[in-house]
């Protein structure tokens, strides 16, 4: 037993006790939730310390006064690792995540610009990397594809192409394709790599039990053919000790199988005696895993460069996924910036009254203060490397996280805020990049002003930016203008499917939603494509209705300093990338464009969506 009850020791570590869910009911944490996340977050049993005479964490800005007072002398360690000490007031800082100590207690000094500088009013365009081959051509999409994209659309005046993430996934498991459950978020997929490798027989999609080892066995082939020379050996010095660990999880998992948690123990610890004689007898795989990655960050660094070269002013829009999956490569060798036995979610809602598990390990709070939130200042590092932009999904969870544990009921973990976002700024700024956060669904009180105060920018859907009932549509003059509008996203239908309900129609087929909702549903969405039909009609001149010209029109009007338009409207497409709630039932993320990128590049609207833009100054 602890001095602490178990109240107590769950609102010390950020436990909320209850919350309002979306229909405005009360939802009290039960006493075996609070004693489940207090075990994922290994403070089971444990008495939280007591306040101590610094604080975990203080944000501040570069050259100004640090605004905190040391009780005593003090030693600062700088993010360079250069030392100072004194007494009395503390020196104005440089940018970067810097150590005060003092009176045996410290605490992590994050030096971040206040704000970002907005962007100018831009357009991109979004695309599914993996489908962006058609069916005649074959094979995975590529990361020389990308580059070629970008370049179409950075000629045709677009500032940036956006992309799903390419974290590294699981090369044993085709099924685990998923952009947002990957392995490691600090390394990317080498599955991307432009090979001639594809499927026996390519068709509408992407057969990953057939792409995936296709495109494998060409680059083994290229790995044992290639001399990579002095340069693959600075790189394996430059990246250490943390690639290595990463190659050997990527061979063991060849050999004992795809995720970690079902390993012998010996294996599960990455630091075992066990798994060091496994590298040194896996050494050559472990030095092809590594060269995978040495590869990969050279296609995505000369696709950003040829972006840019193009007269992109952003080049790529990368996309941060907001957790990893609890039995990959990430959290085999960094097990305690990770909570256990709980999963990231959503509460119940009008979409998923059961509620949702997303299956994705949570940052542990307590461990990203302790460390002044190094992994995720890194994984924001490692992804504006190689892109002028960036979106960090479910930035909600900056706020407040849903961990639904193992064995009982979910709910919300308060996450510091103020300090993630501060970590956000720095990373920015460090790159000059743009930083983009996925602010949809229910948000909490306070948290689209921090983005605004902060300069990162939200996400403004216009198909649910109503201004009223019936479903009025907001002028484009009353979008914010820190944010990122596009008419829908990849878990939405496309304007051509929504106008006719695609969505509806499909979720009825599967047997997801009752057919005698059916009639009903598809009536309330006639009255919303009325109504957008309406709002549109100024900004169209003398394009109709229901084309993508209309559309374009409208989002280039908007306040909105950035503009996406998905390729799968330019290309007048019904199917949505991914249908939510579903895994096998609907082929989610393996869809290919009709085209392939010269297709692309050539298509009429997106020649047009080009001209509309310009015309609106974007």
């Amino acid at each position: 037993m602890t001095d602490q009850s178990l109240d107590a020791r769950a609102e010390r570590a950020g436990i909320m006790p209850s919350f309002k869910d979306l229909f405005g009911e009360t939802q009290v944490t039960t006493a075996e939730t609070k004693a489940a996340l207090l075990t994922a977050m290994g403070l089971a049993d444990r008495d939280l310390p007591e306040p101590a005479s610094l604080p975990f964490w203080h944000v501040c800005e570069p050259s100004q006064p640090v605004g905190i007072v040391a009780p005593e002398d003090w030693t600062l360690t700088l993010e360079d690792g250069t030392e100072q000490e004194g007494r009395g007031p503390l020196p104005t800082l440089p940018l970067g995540r810097h150590l005060l100590q003092s009176a045996g207690a410290q605490c992590w000094l994050l030096c971040a610009p206040g704000k970002l500088d907005l962007p100018p009013r831009l357009w991109g365009l979004m695309a599914p990397l993996a489908c962006l081959r058609s069916a005649a051509e074959g094979g995975l999409g590529s990361y020389d594809d990308l580059a070629q994209l970008a370049e179409a659309v950075g000629g045709a005046g677009g500032a940036f192409v956006g992309i799903n993430p390419i974290h590294a996934g699981f090369p044993t498991e085709p099924g685990g394709f998923s952009p947002y459950t990957p392995s490691h978020r600090r390394r990317f997929s080498p599955f991307y790599l432009p090979t001639g490798a594809q499927a026996a027989q390519p068709g509408p999609i992407l057969i990953l039990p057939e792409e995936l080892p296709a495109r494998l066995h060409a680059l083994e082939a290229e790995y044992h053919a290639s001399d990579p020379g002095d340069a693959f050996e600075r790189y394996l010095a430059h990246e250490g000790a943390p690639l290595h660990q990463f190659a050997t999880h990527q061979a063991l998992s060849e050999k004992l199988g795809t995720y970690w948690d079902k390993w012998d123990s010996a294996y599960q610890d990455p630091t075992s005696d066990q798994v060091a004689k496994a590298a040194r007898d896996l050494d050559d795989r472990v030095r092809f895993h590594a060269w995978l990655q040495y590869r990969t960050e050279g296609a995505l660094s000369e696709a950003q460069s040829r972006a840019t070269a193009s007269g992109m002013r952003l080049g790529l829009y990368l996309d941060l996924a907001v957790g990893t999956h609890p039995s990959g490569a990430e959290t085999w060798a960094d097990r305690d910036n990770f909570a256990f036995g709980a999963s990231l979610g959503a509460p119940p809602d009008a979409i998923a009254p059961q509620g949702q598990n997303w299956h994705l390990a949570p940052f542990n709070p307590r461990h990203l203060e302790k460390t002044g939130f190094e992994a995720l200042a890194l994984t924001l590092r490692q992804q504006l490397r190689f892109s002028g932009a960036l979106r960090i999904d479910h930035i909600l969870g900056f706020e407040r996280a849903y961990w639904v544990p193992d064995d009982s009921p979910g709910a919300y973990v308060t996450m510091p805020r103020e300090a993630m976002l501060a970590i956000a700024r720095m990373e920015a700024a460090r790159a000059g990049a743009v930083i983009v956060g996925e602010d949809l669904g229910v948000i909490p009180d306070g948290l689209q002003q921090s983005l605004i105060d902060s300069g990162i920018l939200g996400c403004r859907l216009t198909m649910f930016e109503h201004a009223g009932d019936p479903p009025w549509y907001k002028a484009p003059q009353d979008y914010d203008e820190g944010v990122i509008a596009s008419f829908s996203s990849h878990d939405l239908p496309t304007w051509k499917g929504w106008r006719d309900g695609r969505e509806v129609k499909t979720r009825v087929e599967l047997g997801i939603t009752p057919a005698e909702y059916l009639d009903d549903t598809l009536a309330w969405r006639g009255r919303e494509v009325a109504s957008f039909d309406g709002a549109t009609e100024p900004y169209r001149e003398d394009a109709p209705a229901d084309g993508l010209e209309a559309l374009a029109s409208f989002l280039a009007a908007t306040s909105a300093r950035m503009v996406a338009i998905q390729v799968e409207d330019i290309l007048e497409m019904e199917h949505q990338p991914n249908l939510p709630g579903t895994v096998w039932e609907y082929p989610n993320w393996r869809q290919r464009l009709p085209v392939g990128v010269d297709g692309i590049a050539n298509a009429p609207l997106l020649a047009k969506t080009a001209r509309i833009m310009k015309r609106a100054g974007r």
